[in-house]
C-alpha cells in the first residue's frame, strides 16, 4: 500500500494522527523526570549481622564464613564481597548482569536463614536487603532554633523532620549528622556492688525483667472478652532510680542503692560545622525511579510549609547537588534548540524555498515531541543519555523530509502540478527513504542491547534515538507529501545552469575520477593514520564533570577517639578554605562516604575515626582552574595531615580504578599490598591510593586461667559478659528501655 498516496488523498486523518501524537508528547515532557542518569537496578545484594563487641577475627570464624558457605551453594553468582569490621559483618554478593534482583534477594534470604541455626545466639538476625536508593544525598540542609537545646533540636530533626520529609513522593532516606541522642544512664558503683554481692550482669538483666510492658492474657467478663496486659513499664529516670531489683538469693534492692541514674545523651559519634560553626545537618536521598529535580522541588516545598508551622525553627539548605542536574538539562535542550535552528537554516539555504523550507522544519518537531509520549511509556527520563540522543538525530530526523522535498521540487521543475509532483516524486523513492531510515536504526537501536553495566545505561540512548528516527519515517511518508502537494507552489519550467560553487564541486570530482589510484591510496593512509591515533585517545566509562562540588574523606588510625577526629577534621578545614576558589565546607566527624557518586551509589559509614568535608567551588564560569586541578591543589595542601589518610573526589565514574589481591597468607597479601602501593605512586596521573587492608587496632587481651575459673566455678561467658557490661554497657538489643511517648530511650 502507497502510504505516501493515501495521505495525499486523504489529509485529515494524517494531520489528527499528528495532533493527537503531538498533544501526548507534549503532555508526557512535562511529567518526564529529569535525571543526571538513568537509574538501573543491578542484581547485588547485601547481608548485615552484627555481634557487638566482637573482633573481626571473631566474626570472620564464627559468623563470615558460616553465612558465606551457604550463599556459595547459590547458582549466578559472579562475585561475593565481605567486609568486616569491630561488631559488625557485611557482606555484598554480585549476581551476574541478567538476573532478577527479586529474585537474587529471596535467594540470598533463604540462604541465610538456613545459616541462622549456626550462628551465636548474641548475633542479631541478619538482614538481607537489596538498594533502594540512589546515588549521593541530593540535598543538605542545616537545622537551627533559639529555644532549643542540641538534645531537643536532634530529636526535632529525627521525629518531626523526619516525618515530613519522607511524606515527600521520591524521598528514600534522610540522614541526621551532628547531634546527640537521649539515654538514660545507670551508672554502678562497684564498691558497693561488692558489699551487697550484686553482680553487673545480674542488674542489668533484672532491670530488662522488672521494667517492661508485657502482653497476655484473658479475660471473661460478663459476655464480653477482653485482652490482659500486664503494665510494668517506667516512664522517667526518677521511676528507674526508685526501681527495686529483686536478686538471685532472694533479697532485693533499690537501684540508687548501687547506682547513680542521670538522664543525659549518649556518647558522641559524630560532629558537624558548617564554615566553622558547629550545626546540625541532615541529608535527604531520592529513592529509585525518582527525578533528582522534582523530588528537590517537593522537597523545598514541604519544608516551606513546614516552617509555616514551626516558625521558631529555621531550616537553611546548605548543599545542592539537583543544580548541576538541571544545568545539564537546560544546556542539553539548549543544544537541541540551537541544532534544529541550524538544520533549518541549512535546509532554506540549499532549497531556496520558504515554503519547502517550513515542511522541511515541521518534521523536526513532529518527529521528536512524539518521542517523548513512547519515553514515558517505557519508564525513561530525561538524563544525559538520552538528551545525548536526541542531540545526535536532530539533523538526521529532517533528512527523510528533505530528500522527499528535493524529489518533489524536481518534479515541480518539470511542469507538474504540486498534487501530481507530490503522488510521483513520493511514490518513486518511497523504498530508498524506508531503507535509509532502517539502516540508521540499525545502528542507533543495537546499542540497546549491550551486555554488562554499560548495555543497561545505553538501553535508554538507543531506544530513544531509535522512535526519533522511526518517527521522522513516518512524518516523511505521510505529512510531508501531503503537505507539499497542497502548499508547494508550481514552478515555472526554465533551464538552470550550474552556480559557480557547483562548477567547483564537479571540477574536483573530475579530477578524482581520472586519478582514481591517488584518491584509494589517499583515501587508506588517511584511513591507517586515523587508526593509529585511537591508542593514543583517553578512554573511560563517563567523562569526568565538573559539578563545582567536590568532597574529601579522612580516615585516621584504629582507637583515635572522636575528639582527636575533629581536631584534624578542623585542620583540614582550614588548609581548604585558604584556596581561593573555595566558596563553602560542610564538615563531618565521625562519617565519611564510601562508593561512588555519578551512576553509581554511595554510603555513608558513622565511624569515629574517619571524617568527611563536603567542599562547594565557585561555578566553573567564574574561575579559571578545572574541578581536577583545584582538587590536586588539596591534595598537595593535605598530604601533611598527621596520621591521617586523605582521599580527595567525589567518586565520579572513571575517577576509581581498584585492584584486588587474594592470598591464604595473610602476611605475604600485606607486604605485596605495601609494594603496589609504592609502585603506584610512581605512576602519573595517580592521586588517591588508598588500601582496604585491615590497619591493626590496639586491645587489652583477658587471658582466662581455665583451672581457676572452674575451681570458683566461674566461665568465660560469665567473665565476658561482666567485663562488657562494665565497660560499656550490655547489647542494645537487650538494654532496657525507657517507654517515652513516640520513642524508646535505652537504658
Amino acid at each position: 500500500m502507497n502510504f505516501s498516496a493515501w495521505s495525499i488523498r486523504n489529509p485529515v486523518p494524517a494531520i489528527l494522527l499528528f495532533v493527537v501524537l503531538t498533544f501526548l508528547g507534549l503532555k508526557s515532557l512535562n511529567q518526564l523526570g529529569k535525571q543526571n542518569f538513568p537509574d538501573i537496578e543491578l542484581p547485588v545484594i547485601t547481608v548485615s549481622a552484627t555481634l557487638e563487641g566482637a573482633a573481626p577475627p571473631q566474626l570472620e570464624t564464627e559468623v563470615a564464613r558460616k553465612i558465606e558457605d551457604k550463599i556459595a551453594t547459590i547458582g549466578g553468582i559472579e562475585h561475593m564481597t565481605t567486609t568486616i569490621t569491630d561488631g559488625s559483618v557485611s557482606i555484598s554478593v554480585q549476581f551476574t548482569i541478567d538476573t532478577k534482583s527479586e529474585e537474587a534477594l529471596n535467594l540470598v534470604r533463604n540462604a541465610v536463614d538456613s545459616a541462622r541455626s549456626e550462628l551465636p545466639a548474641a548475633v542479631t538476625t541478619p538482614t538481607v536487603s537489596k538498594v533502594t536508593t540512589s546515588g549521593n544525598a541530593i540535598l543538605t540542609f542545616v537545622v537551627s532554633a533559639e529555644n532549643m537545646d542540641e538534645g531537643e533540636l536532634s530529636w526535632f530533626v529525627d521525629n518531626e523532620v523526619s516525618k515530613a520529609m519522607l511524606a515527600v513522593n521520591g524521598v528514600g532516606k534522610i540522614t541526621r549528622t551532628g547531634g546527640v541522642d537521649r539515654e538514660v544512664q545507670v551508672n554502678l558503683d562497684p564498691t558497693l556492688m561488692a558489699g551487697l554481692g550484686v553482680n553487673v550482669s545480674d542488674v542489668s538483666a533484672q532491670l530488662k525483667r522488672v521494667q517492661q510492658d508485657a502482653s497476655g492474657g484473658r479475660g471473661d467478663i460478663g459476655a464480653n472478652i477482653q485482652s490482659v496486659r500486664t503494665l510494668g513499664a517506667l516512664h522517667s529516670a526518677d521511676e528507674v532510680r526508685n526501681l527495686d531489683i529483686p536478686l538471685g538469693d532472694g533479697r532485693h534492692i533499690k537501684l540508687s542503692q548501687v547506682a547513680e541514674v542521670l538522664d543525659t545523651y549518649a556518647e558522641r559519634t559524630t560532629y558537624a560545622s558548617y564554615d566553622g560553626k558547629p550545626v546540625i545537618r541532615f541529608e535527604i536521598t531520592r529513592s529509585k525511579g525518582t527525578s533528582e529535580v522534582t523530588v528537590a522541588k517537593d522537597v523545598r516545598a514541604a519544608l516551606e510549609k513546614f516552617e509555616q508551622l514551626h516558625p521558631q525553627v529555621k531550616i537553611v539548605e546548605a548543599f545542592n547537588m539537583v543544580k548541576p542536574v538541571e544545568d545539564n538539562y537546560e544546556g542539553s535542550m539548549h543544544l537541541l534548540y540551537e541544532g534544529a535552528l541550524l538544520a533549518i537554516l541549512v535546509v532554506w539555504w540549499f532549497l531556496r524555498d520558504w515554503r519547502a523550507t517550513i515542511i522541511a522544519a515541521v518534521a523536526l518537531p513532529l518527529s521528536m515531541i512524539p518521542t517523548f509520549a513512547f519515553m514515558q511509556y517505557f519508564g525513561f527520563s530525561l538524563n544525559v543519555l538520552t538528551l545525548l540522543a536526541m542531540a545526535l538525530v536532530v539533523g538526521i530526523l529532517v533528512d527523510d523530509a528533505i530528500v522527499e522535498i528535493e524529489n518533489i521540487v524536481r518534479h515541480l521543475r518539470m511542469g507538474k502540478t504540486p498534487y501530481q509532483a507530490a503522488m510521483e516524486a513520493a511514490d518513486e523513492i518511497g523504498f530508498a527513504v524506508i531503507a535509509t531510515t532502517f539502516t540508521l536504526v540499525a545502528i542507533f537501536l543495537p546499542t540497546a542491547f549491550m551486555g554488562g553495566i554499560p548495555g543497561k545505561f545505553f538501553k535508554q540512548f538507543g531506544i530513544t534515538a531509535a522512535i526519533a528516527i522511526l518517527g521522522s519515517l513516518v512524518v516523511a511518508r505521510l505529512l510531508t507529501p501531503m503537505m507539499s502537494a497542497y502548499l508547494l507552489k508550481p514552478h515555472p519550467v526554465k533551464e538552470e545552469t550550474d552556480s559557480a560553487s557547483m562548477r567547483w564541486y564537479l571540477g574536483w570530482v573530475s579530477w578524482c575520477l581520472k586519478h582514481r589510484k591517488t584518491v584509494v591510496a589517499g583515501f587508506i593512509l588517511f584511513i591507517i593514520g586515523s587508526l593509529s591515533l585511537m591508542p593514543l585517545l583517553p578512554k573511560g566509562f563517563v567523562p569526568s564533570s565538573d559539578s563545582s562540588q567536590t568532597k574529601v574523606n579522612i580516615e585516621l588510625q584504629p582507637g583515635t577517639p572522636l575528639a582527636q577526629t575533629r581536631q584534624v577534621v578542623q585542620m583540614a578545614e582550614q588548609l581548604i578554605k585558604q584556596h581561593p576558589e573555595v566558596k563553602a565546607v560542610f564538615t563531618a566527624a565521625g562519617t565519611a562516604s564510601t562508593g561512588g557518586g555519578g551512576p553509581n551509589a554511595s554510603q555513608n559509614t558513622t565511624d569515629v575515626r574517619k571524617g568527611s568535608l563536603v567542599i562547594s567551588l565557585t561555578d566553573r564560569s567564574e574561575r579559571k582552574q578545572k574541578q581536577s586541578e583545584i582538587e590536586a591543589d588539596l591534595r598537595e595542601r593535605l598530604k601533611n595531615l598527621p596520621g591521617a589518610r586523605v582521599t580527595v573526589g567525589i567518586g565520579e565514574s572513571g575517577e576509581k580504578l581498584q585492584i584486588t589481591l587474594a592470598s591464604d597468607d595473610a602476611n605475604a597479601l600485606t607486604s605485596a599490598s605495601q609494594q603496589l602501593q609504592q609502585q603506584l605512586r610512581t605512576l602519573n596521573g595517580v592521586g588517591n591510593i588508598t588500601s582496604s587492608a585491615s590497619l591493626q587496632r590496639p586491645e587489652v587481651q583477658i587471658i582466662p586461667d581455665i583451672d581457676k575459673a572452674a575451681e570458683l566455678g566461674v566461665t568465660v561467658e560469665s567473665i565476658a559478659q561482666v567485663i562488657r557490661v562494665a565497660t560499656s554497657g550490655d547489647f542494645s538489643n537487650t538494654m532496657p528501655k525507657l517507654n517515652l511517648p513516640q520513642r524508646q530511650v535505652p537504658i
